[in-house]
């Protein structure tokens, strides 16, 4: 560049500049050993000290803690069975809750089973009208009735096959909260009264054919449950909620839960 100056700090062309620039680099110069002793210090003492952590007695290691044996199998043996028969279904809808859960599930549902009833009765009395309906009936009048009943009929259907299904949700919903109670009341019966075996005849299906009636443990067990939970005998309702009522119009049938009668077989 045109005018600058040929040195890099051109000394001799500014004294006082070239005086200055050096008592900084002194400055700096004496900084840079002060800070470089102080560094080399600490590093000193730094390696003292780690010198001494790994010349320091170290704490004798705990002995490591033997683990426990594990126990021994148990073997398996014959033991005179004992065996008990619940119809637990039966057993479940039978406690005081479980009659109350249902008979809360049915009025729930009464609105809807008079609506469907309403229906229903409607429907029959369209098709009694058209069955006493003069011979002078017109094709086209027997047709349009004919139509309306179909219709009607159709909606009726649809609407006890939608009931059906919400009810049977919501009675399995309210058997499934007190069942899981009274499972807890059975377990612990069984237990206390020695028996080694436990079968549930609920269903019709059920392998057992034939057992002695004081087998049966299932009226004991609702007892016990009653007792244990606190509730009141619900008051009585038509139909018996000991088998759920269904919405009118519809051919579902719950499934039994009568024990087979103890008879023997022939």
């Amino acid at each position: 560049m045109a005018g600058a100056p040929s040195g890099a700090f051109a000394p001799t062309r500014y004294p006082e500049y070239a005086v200055q620039t050096d008592d900084r680099l002194r400055s700096t110069k004496d900084r840079m050993n002060r800070n470089l002793v102080l560094v080399s210090a600490l590093g000193a003492g730094l390696m003292t000290a780690a010198g001494v952590a790994q010349t320091a007695p170290q704490a004798p290691a705990a002995p490591a803690t033997q683990a426990a044996p594990a126990a021994a199998p148990v073997a398996p043996q014959a033991i005179p069975a004992k065996i008990a028969l619940v119809a637990f279904e039966q057993a479940v809808f039978a406690t005081n809750e479980g009659q109350k859960a249902v008979q809360d599930v049915q009025k729930k549902y009464e609105p809807k089973k008079a609506q469907i009833d309403t229906l229903a009765q409607e429907v029959e009395s369209l098709k009694k009208q058209l069955q006493s309906a003069p011979a002078t009936l017109s094709d086209e009048e027997r047709a349009s009735r004919l139509k309306a009943i179909d219709t009607k009929e159709k909606q009726l259907n649809r609407d006890a096959e939608d009931a059906q299904t919400a009810y049977n949700a919501d009675l399995q919903e309210a058997y499934a909260k007190v069942a899981q109670k009274v499972s807890v009341t059975l377990k612990t019966y069984v237990a206390n009264n020695g028996f080694t075996l436990l079968l549930d005849v609920s269903n019709q299906q059920s392998a057992v054919m034939w057992a002695v009636q004081n087998t049966d443990v299932t009226q004991a067990v609702v007892d016990a449950y009653n007792t244990s939970s606190g509730v009141a005998a619900p008051a009585p309702s038509a139909p018996s909620a000991g088998r759920p009522a269904r919405p009118s119009g519809t051919t579902t049938t719950p499934r039994s839960t009568t024990p087979r009668p103890a008879t023997p077989p022939k």
